[in-house]
């Protein structure tokens, strides 16, 4: 194929891929949003730009639940039984856990969180912290203590005791050990003092963590008497320090800068949305909400929680909580952004399930299911597979292809492993459930000339190209989604 020809190809399938997404912010300021449910620029394609064969159907809530959570487990995104991934399950974090497509979906998202907010920005820090937290236990405190099974053990079988020092025992039990977390809050305060000297203790800056916190769930259906379980998220935590004077400005600042952000990975960007909040101290905030087929649900929390958090953790002296505002010195109000990367994950996986018209299917009623996830946050960028030709030597091409894609940070799937055949049909649409950006197929036409068959998931539009430009034309088409 000549060069102009391969050219042309990357410039027209390139433009099909990209025309499905909406604008992204990069790392500076985001676009005033002239209503907090307006959408970005950039809209999905509609139905008549569709090709023929994939005139998109919008299926019943109820079913089209059931549908993606049916793709979800075959392609593992998601692991467990039908019964194990309820709607209750997945949302409050008690489900068997992730596939392996499912962890890579939940990386990218969090790469992406990550980008965002720490890479490009020189106020913001990268910090961590134990998922326990030290402490005693105070009234009302709901998080699950870290208590020794064994000292748990001889205690209760020590009969010498009486019930009033069986209790007293383990009420100082309870208080003298440690808690998992709940939020990722903690352990950015904790930092806080340290943290001035390299900001030279000038306000604002911010401290952010990504990791996994801890929450009770009472399951009075499945356990009696509603004993509380163990829910897991996956969270990711902004703590912005910042003076009284400039606090409400810098929470609209997030707030505008959060939604966008959500917005712009999303085939439908108005399902994000979000609403004020107040806690029950009346302390202000935001929630930032996905509209799933069933409802809203919130995927992220802001708060404005003023100086209280701070002076409650370093009791005594103020002046090493001082910052420096302008020529102030001034203990700063506390910011404090939360996003949910599992039930974001999850939003994501609702936005992008689509079901499609199938004109190549005998079954009229059967229809092609696919996953269309942004280009950055798609688990796998290109599936390399083989068609016709000797086996061992085609299999070769597609681990020297594997390697150099990997090499250049393209994920890829090594469907050319697979030992059971399946017809070209078969083998795309479980590519689009898998989201899979593009299929590249190699024959023996490879072996005489080396040219490929590529194939979209966007559009199922297949071109040739030569195997020599496949790494520049996925690396182009991907650089190119990442600035729309």
């Amino acid at each position: 194929m000549r060069c102009s020809a391969v050219i042309r190809a990357y410039h027209k399938v390139c433009r099909c891929l990209l025309s499905g997404f909406g604008g992204r912010t990069d790392g500076g300021q985001p676009e005033r949003l002239p209503e907090r449910s307006s959408c970005p620029e950039g809209r999905p394609r509609s139905h008549a730009e569709l090709p023929d064969s994939e005139q998109t159907v919008a299926p019943e809530p109820a079913e089209g639940s059931e549908a993606l959570l049916e793709v979800c487990q075959r392609r593992h995104f998601l692991s467990g039984t039908k019964q194990q991934l309820s709607r209750d399950s997945l949302l409050s974090g008690c489900h068997p856990g992730f596939g392996p497509l499912g962890v890579e979906l939940r990386k990218n998202l969090a790469a992406e969180w990550w980008s965002s907010v720490v890479v490009f920005r020189e106020q913001v820090f990268a910090v961590d912290a134990l998922h326990q937290e030290p402490g005693p236990s105070l009234p009302g405190d709901s998080a699950f203590r870290l208590v020794s099974a064994e000292t748990l053990r001889e205690v209760l079988q020590d009969k010498e005791l009486s019930k009033d020092q069986l209790v007293a025992f383990l009420e100082n039990l309870l208080k003298t050990s440690g808690k998992l977390r709940e939020n990722l809050l903690h352990g950015a305060l904790e930092h806080y003092v340290s943290c001035l000297d390299l900001v030279n203790r000038r306000l604002p800056y911010g401290l952010a963590q990504i990791g996994v916190c801890f929450h009770p769930v009472c399951d009075t259906k499945q356990i009696p008497h509603g004993v509380k379980r163990i829910g897991e998220k996956t969270e990711a935590s902004l703590v912005w320090f910042t003076s009284a004077r400039t606090s409400s400005q810098w929470l609209d600042f997030w707030l505008r800068h959060r939604l966008l952000w959500w917005r712009q990975f999303a085939t439908s960007p108005s399902n994000f949305s979000s609403s004020d909040c107040q806690d029950e101290e009346g302390r202000k905030g935001n929630k930032l909400y996905y509209s799933f087929p069933w409802g809203k649900e919130p995927i992220e929390t802001l708060w404005n929680l003023g100086d209280q958090e701070l002076l409650d953790m370093y009791p005594g002296n103020v002046s090493k909580l001082h910052g420096r505002d302008g020529r102030k010195n001034v203990v700063p109000y506390v910011l404090s952004i939360n996003g949910d990367l599992d039930v974001g994950m999850l939003a994501y996986l609702y936005d992008s399930f689509q079901l499609t018209e199938n004109s190549f299917s005998k079954k009229k009623n059967l229809h092609r299911k696919v996953l269309k996830l942004h280009p950055c946050l798609a688990p796998m960028k290109a599936a390399l597979d083989v068609g016709r030709g000797p086996a061992a030597e085609l299999r070769q091409v597609c681990q020297g292809l594997f390697n150099e894609l990997l090499e250049n940070g393209i994920s890829v799937w090594p469907g050319y492993l697979e030992t059971a055949q399946s017809s070209l049909e078969q083998l795309y649409s479980k590519y689009d459930e898998m989201s899979i950006l593009f299929t590249v197929l190699i024959t023996d036409s490879t072996l005489e000339n080396g040219l490929v068959h590529l194939r979209s998931r966007d559009t199922t539009m297949k071109e040739m190209m030569h195997i020599s430009k496949l790494k520049d034309f996925l690396i182009k088409c991907i650089s190119s989604a990442k600035n729309v």
